[in-house]
């Protein structure tokens, strides 16, 4: 969203804010309809059992199916979780317009070994339950093309989003504990108001204190050639920066690790080495000069082994 209004010559801080909670809304979004994503594929599963039951002459295993996957206890909590009822009431949102993309998923799904190896498992457990969701989801659904082109052509805003989103859908499945339905909740949108607090203020610090903290990212970076740095790489290091000089509380070898983490995802890997060594350089200079000041319990008086050597 920092590029997009950096790009924009209208420069209205109020509107880009805006875009900025609809983004994250339209995740939460996303958050929800692939959480059902798992169930809309254990209901076709079970209708193949169904109509395999109803052929002429029937096979052995036809009539004697394998359900343990559709009777999988996460999937059962995910069909009854209130949370997740609720939010499609609210926000209509379903798989049914994408059949193809269902039959694919499970195709894929049940070709895979860790899942034959789990069905030809007689023990039945939570655990395992547990398991084989959080697989499908991180090995079959995180790395399936066909799911990006579909989620792609329904939001832009889903673009960059799924696999992290998944990585919320396998900390929520972590969570669930067997026969405390009620205890399984899903993530909220935000954690707290403190945490929505800090998504607006890095977002606006970043726009009102750019023109310094490029400045100084310029001060670093004398011997280079300013113009074959990428316009994203300038980005990353200046939003560091707001979040190392803006947010106290916050210690910088976390915001370090952070913005490689980002960098991972929006740079070159040249570029993620180029940003943790500029980083390393600025924040020592920082605090050194006390334009980094950190407080609270463990922070006053910040050593980073990292920055002071």
């Amino acid at each position: 969203m920092l590029y997009a209004y950096f790009q924009n010559e209208d420069g209205e801080i109020n509107k880009a804010e805006k875009n900025l909670f609809f983004s994250i809304q339209k995740s939460y979004d996303l958050y929800h309809y692939l959480l059902i994503l798992i169930v809309e594929i254990a209901d076709y599963a079970s209708a193949r059992i169904e109509i395999a039951l109803q052929k002429k002459i029937p096979s052995f295993e036809d009539l004697n199916p394998n359900t343990k996957f559709i009777e999988n206890k996460v999937i059962g909590m995910l069909r009854t979780n209130s949370q997740l009822t609720d939010y499609l009431t609210k926000t209509p949102l379903t798989w049914a317009q994408t059949p193809d993309l269902i039959k694919k998923l499970h195709n894929k799904i049940r070709m895979a070994k860790f899942f034959k190896d789990y069905m030809e498992n007689p023990v039945r457990s939570f655990e395992e339950d547990k398991k084989i969701i959080i697989d499908i989801y991180n090995k079959e659904l995180a790395t399936f093309e066909g799911l990006y082109q579909v989620l792609e052509e329904q939001s832009i805003f889903w673009n960059d989003e799924v696999e992290f989103v998944i990585s919320m859908i396998i900390k929520t499945i972590k969570g669930f504990v067997e026969n405390e339905n009620e205890k399984n909740q899903l993530l909220p949108l935000f954690k707290n108001k403190e945490d929505q607090d800090f998504v607006k203020n890095l977002f606006r610090k970043s726009i009102l204190y750019r023109e310094e903290y490029r400045a100084i990212v310029e001060s670093f970076t004398k011997n280079w050639d300013i113009d074959r740095i990428a316009f994203m790489d300038f980005l990353i290091l200046e939003m560091a920066i707001a979040e190392a000089v803006e947010f106290p509380f916050i210690p910088t070898k976390v915001t370090i690790n952070e913005y490689l983490e980002i960098a991972k995802s929006y740079s070159t890997e040249k570029s993620r080495i180029f940003i943790n060594g500029l980083l390393d350089k600025i924040f020592k200079y920082l605090k050194q000069t006390e334009k980094i000041k950190k407080t609270g319990r463990g922070l006053i008086g910040e050593t980073d082994s990292r920055l002071d050597n």
